[in-house]
Formats: structure tokens, sequence, C-alpha cells
């Protein structure tokens, strides 16, 4: 079968790309491997929502306009988003259908794809395997939205993994959560919780090797969220290292889960009840692009004539290694732009990357990776790879000036 645009991965990137692409008039498949849109927040249980405001002269903005916003607003029509911040992820599975379906996306779960054709910078056709079946599909543009460049790697572009100099991936993270939590004793002994964690790491009890417990209150009474594990030194672009970290972190979670339940009254009568279904990752591939975005420009909030999105997340990076979590923080009002050029792989002629992968360097990655940018990033993609196909150009052809007159129309922050 043939499509204008095909969009690899549903994460906010694939979601927000495929349905702003469709309702530019485009014949879009959007392609997942899991049974739901949502990639992090419901595949790996990634939540809160990251910052992705700021206030100038006293006037709040939100940097992540347009789609992100859009999302927001439907979660809050059903009462399942707290502060615009926490959110409820089977509603939010519910709300993301819905809009790639109204936008007329044709979406394809449980979909692996296998391999790529391509010719001359073009990408052709893509295999794509599910249910013991293979299928075919072409299109005249390709997003990779897969988070890994999982389409990149197979269509032989070029990329970089992890930090430079040693290509170690920030660490990966199982998330969990755990019930019947009383939740007036949890606020009482909070304070106590990290200091006592430290003094189990110190005497050797606790093996994890993050440096504290990190807690969110979700959108359902009792149940807390953990965002806790610590998975380093293992390549998440590597299949036996993944299942080694998948085995290694469940362990964790079941570390920190009797570490609480056997310290702490709050959860006396708590039960540990889910895991991610697959360990989240912070970072893999990222695509050698047009244009690479480094860490010194966004702490310069460099301005570019090609921005497509906006954002002024702490550089927020969790030491590959082992312990330790690094931050720098934006200075109020200040915030940093992406520049179109980092979406498009270099000598691609028909193919866009959204999301964590696009092309920037280590520190540029652990800022720009959360998921009201990314979800920013995938609109931009998709309104371009539409673009492209109206004008059938090549996908660093296309007019810029229109490119964010329509994301500007639909709610986007650029500059």
């Amino acid at each position: 079968m043939h499509y204008d645009i095909i969009v690899v991965g549903g994460g906010f990137a694939g979601t927000a790309a495929a349905i702003s692409a469709a309702r530019q008039g485009a014949k879009v498949l959007l392609i997942e491997k899991s049974n739901c849109l949502g990639g992090a927040a419901s595949v790996n249980l990634v939540m809160p929502f990251m910052k992705n405001r700021t206030v100038i002269d006293e006037v709040p903005y939100q940097l992540s306009g347009g789609l992100f916003n859009e999302i927001l607003s439907e979660l809050e029509a059903f009462n399942k988003t707290r502060y615009r911040i926490s959110f409820h992820d089977e509603y939010l599975k519910l709300v993301l259908n819905r809009m790639a379906i109204n936008a007329g996306v044709e979406l394809l779960f449980n979909s692996l794809v296998t391999s790529a054709e391509k010719e001359q910078g073009k990408i052709k056709s893509i295999t794509v395997c599910g249910k013991g079946n293979t299928y075919e599909f072409s299109a005249d543009y390709f997003i990779d939205a897969t988070g890994d460049a999982n389409l990149i790697r197979m269509a032989d572009f070029p990329f970089k993994l992890g930090r430079e100099k040693d290509n170690l991936c920030q660490p990966m993270t199982l998330c969990f959560r755990v019930a019947n939590v009383d939740f007036k004793k949890f606020d009482e002994e909070k304070p106590l919780i990290n200091p006592l964690y430290e003094k189990y790491k110190e005497e050797g009890k606790i093996k994890n090797p993050r440096e504290n417990v990190l807690i969110f209150k979700t959108m359902v009474d009792g149940i807390l969220h953990f965002n806790t594990t610590r998975i380093v030194r293992l390549d998440p672009t590597d299949l036996f290292q993944v299942t080694k970290a998948e085995i290694e972190s469940r362990e964790q979670v079941f570390e920190v889960f009797d570490f609480l339940k056997d310290n702490f009254s709050a959860f006396q009568n708590a039960e540990l009840v889910t895991t991610a279904i697959e360990i989240g990752v912070r970072e893999s591939r990222m695509i050698e692009g047009e244009y690479t975005l480094t860490g010194d420009e966004i702490k310069k909030c460099t301005r570019f004539d090609d921005s497509i999105a906006t954002g002024n997340y702490d550089i927020d990076i969790h030491n590959p290694e082992g312990s330790g979590t690094s931050h720098y923080f934006f200075p109020p009002g200040e915030y940093y732009e992406i520049p179109y050029r980092c979406l498009i792989p270099k000598n691609s002629e028909n193919l866009l990357v959204a999301g964590r992968c696009v092309s920037c360097d280590h520190e540029a990655q652990a800022s720009l990776r959360i998921m009201p940018i990314v979800c920013t990033l995938g609109q931009a993609a998709g309104v371009a790879a539409a673009l492209a196909k109206e004008k059938a150009l090549a996908v660093g052809d296309i007019d810029i000036t229109a490119l964010q007159k329509i994301l500007t129309d639909n709610g986007a922050v650029l500059h």
C-alpha cells in the first residue's frame, strides 16, 4: 500500500507528526510497535510533564504550544490532568486515539518495522512485521519518530550514540507504581525517605546506583509513581543489553519497594501494582543532521531563522556511569530555539526525524528530550513533510516561512 507520509513511532513526537500532516491534507499511516499511542507516557509510564513554561515581563508563556496544548485541553475536559503537569495515562491513550482518528490518520498497532529500501537518499518502502505476517508499505515521505532512530539505522543514514567521549548514554529507568499508600502519612514521612535511603546505600543495603528516590503523586488517590531505578553502562540499542537492563531494573523495583514497606508506615498496606511495559530510555541514537544543536547554544539561548520549537527544561543529565544527576537551569524569561535543520538527516531527500533522536549533542539532548518538547518537534515534522509533498520538494527545500506560519497559526511558539 502507498501513502503520502508514513510515520514510524506513536509517541508524542510521532502522534503529533501524524496528526499535523493529516490536518494538512496528507494521507498518513502511523505505525506503532505497542497497542496504544503515547510512547514514554503510556509504554514507559513516564509522568509528569516536565517544565515547558517561562515568565517574560511578568507574563507567563507556555513554550510547548500547538498540539501539546490541545492534548492538555482534551485531558482537562475529562478532568484528568492536575495543573497541566500530572495526567492519567489511560485517558491520555484515549485522547490521542481520538485526535489521530479525527484527523484522518490510519493507525497500525502491534507492528514492528524490520527493514527499509533506500535509493539515492530517498526511502522507497519499509517492511513491517506483526502477528506472523509481513507487509510492505511505500510512501513519498517518511518520519522517524522511534526515539532510537531505528529507521535512520535501517536506511543507513549517519548517526551517533550517546555522549561524545565514550558513547555512553544516560541511564535507562523502569518506572513503577505502588497502590494503597496512606497519602496523609506519606506527606509526613516523605522528608525522611531519602536520608534513610542514602544511609542504606552507604551501608551497602541498597544496590541501586541512583542517589535518591524520586516519587510523584498520580491522579488516583493512594497510588504513587516511582521514577527511581537506574541502569548504567548498558547500550539501549542492543537487544541483549536491553534484556539485561530489564532484568536488573526489576530487581531494583522490588529493592526500593521493600525498603519503603519495611521502614515507613505510609506503605504498611501498600502493594506493588504495575511496572512499565518497557524500560524507559532517556538517550540513544541521535542523527547527524543538516545542523547539530549544542549545549552551549541552548545555554546562550541562540536564535535561529528556521526555529520550529522552543524550550527551557533544564539540562538534566543523569550520570551514565553511576550516581548523581547534574542540572543547568535556565533563568526566568530565558528559553532556547530548535532549528528545523536538526530534523533533517544529512543527505536526506524524503526523510525527517522527530523526537529525542534529532541532531544535537549530549547536553542539548538532555533538555529537549522531554514529552512537551518532542511533541512540538513532531508537529513541525508533520507540517514540513506535508508541505514537501504538496510541492514535490526535498524536505530541505521547503519554504521555512510557510512552515513557521502554519505552526504559529496553530498555536506553536517559535520565538
